[in-house]
C-alpha cells in the first residue's frame, strides 16, 4: 500500500485579506509540483494575532504569510527572528518548526529588488537617489533592500513626520526623512520613486504627489497590485517614466516562502502570470 505524502497547510494572515492573490499563486505551484497540501486565506483581527499564530502548529500548518496590519506586530509574538527580518523590523513569512516553535522571516526585500530587475534588467540601485513614500512594514523592507543594493541616498517621506524621522534615524546611512509638505520637491533628481502606502489601492484615494520635478528617466514603482495600474503609475507612464507595479514583488516574495513550507523553490512562469492576471 502506497504511503501518501504528508499534507501541508499554509496561508496568508491579514485583516482584511480577501483581496490577496497569494492563494492563487501558491495553489498553482502546489498543483504544478504535484504536492499534497493547500494555501488558504486567514482573516485575523489585530487583537487576535497572538492566538492565531500559536494555533498554526496545533492546526497542522507549515507556516503562513503575514500582510497588513500584522507584519510589525508579529515581531513580538514569534520565538525567533532571522537576521534580515530583525534588521527590517517586520515579518512577512512564518515557518512552523518541528518543535512547533515559530520563526519569523522577511522575503519582501528580496521580492522587491527582484521585481525591479525582472521588469527593468538594466536598473541599478546606485544610479541615483531613491524617494520612498510611506513608513510602514513594507517600506522598511524596501528601504533595507535599497541600502543593501547600494542606493546612495534614500529620501523617506510620510504623512506622519515622527514615523519617517524615527525610521531614518533607525536605519541611518543613506536614509534621510523629508517632511510631507516637501514631498514634491523630494523627487528632484531622483532615479527611483517608490510608493509603499495603500494610497491608490482599489477603494482608496490616489497618492497625493505631483511628478513635475521627477526626471522622466526615473523608474516609478508601486507595491500595490490591485489595481495593476494605480493612478500614480498611470500618471508616470503618461509622462514617459518606466513603471513597475506590485505584482512582481508579490510573486517573487512568495518563492522563498513556498520553498520553506513545501520544500520546492518554484518558478514564475508565463502560465502563472496569466493565471494571476486573470483574477483582476
Amino acid at each position: 500500500m502506497a504511503i501518501e505524502a504528508p499534507y501541508r497547510l499554509a496561508g496568508v494572515m491579514g485583516w482584511p485579506v480577501a483581496h490577496s492573490r497569494s492563494p492563487v499563486i501558491h495553489t498553482h505551484w502546489i498543483a504544478h509540483h504535484g504536492l499534497n497540501g493547500a494555501y488558504v486565506l486567514l482573516p485575523v483581527q489585530p487583537e487576535q494575532l497572538g492566538t492565531a499564530l500559536r494555533a498554526l502548529a496545533v492546526l497542522g500548518f507549515a507556516g503562513c504569510n503575514l500582510t497588513i496590519p500584522h507584519k510589525v506586530a508579529a515581531l513580538q509574538l514569534v520565538d525567533r527572528i532571522d537576521p534580515l527580518a530583525a534588521r527590517i523590523g517586520a515579518i512577512n513569512t512564518i515557518v512552523v518548526e518541528k518543535d512547533h516553535s515559530l520563526t519569523g522571516r522577511n522575503t519582501d526585500a528580496f521580492g522587491y529588488i527582484q521585481s525591479l530587475r525582472d521588469a527593468q534588467p538594466t536598473w541599478r540601485a546606485d544610479a541615483g537617489p531613491a524617494t520612498v513614500v510611506g513608513a510602514g512594514g513594507a517600506s522598511r523592507a524596501v528601504i533595507v533592500s535599497l541600502i543593501d543594493d547600494g542606493a546612495p541616498e534614500i529620501r523617506l517621506t510620510n504623512r506622519s513626520w515622527a514615523k519617517a524621522h524615527d525610521m531614518a534615524q533607525e536605519f541611518g546611512g543613506p536614509v534621510r526623512a523629508v517632511p510631507w509638505e516637501d514631498r514634491h520637491a523630494a523627487l528632484a533628481g531622483a532615479a527611483l520613486l517608490v510608493n509603499t502606502t495603500n494610497q491608490g489601492m482599489h477603494g482608496e484615494a490616489g497618492l497625493d504627489l505631483r511628478l513635475d520635478q521627477l526626471p522622466t528617466q526615473a523608474l516609478v514603482s508601486d507595491i500595490i497590485y490591485v489595481p495593476m495600474e494605480t493612478p500614480l503609475l498611470a500618471a508616470a507612464r503618461k509622462r514617459g517614466n518606466p513603471t513597475v507595479n506590485g505584482l512582481g514583488m508579490l510573486l517573487n516574495q512568495a518563492r522563498p516562502a513556498f520553498e520553506a513550507w513545501f520544500g520546492v523553490l518554484p518558478d514564475i512562469t508565463p502560465e502563472l502570470l496569466a493565471t494571476v492576471q486573470g483574477t483582476f
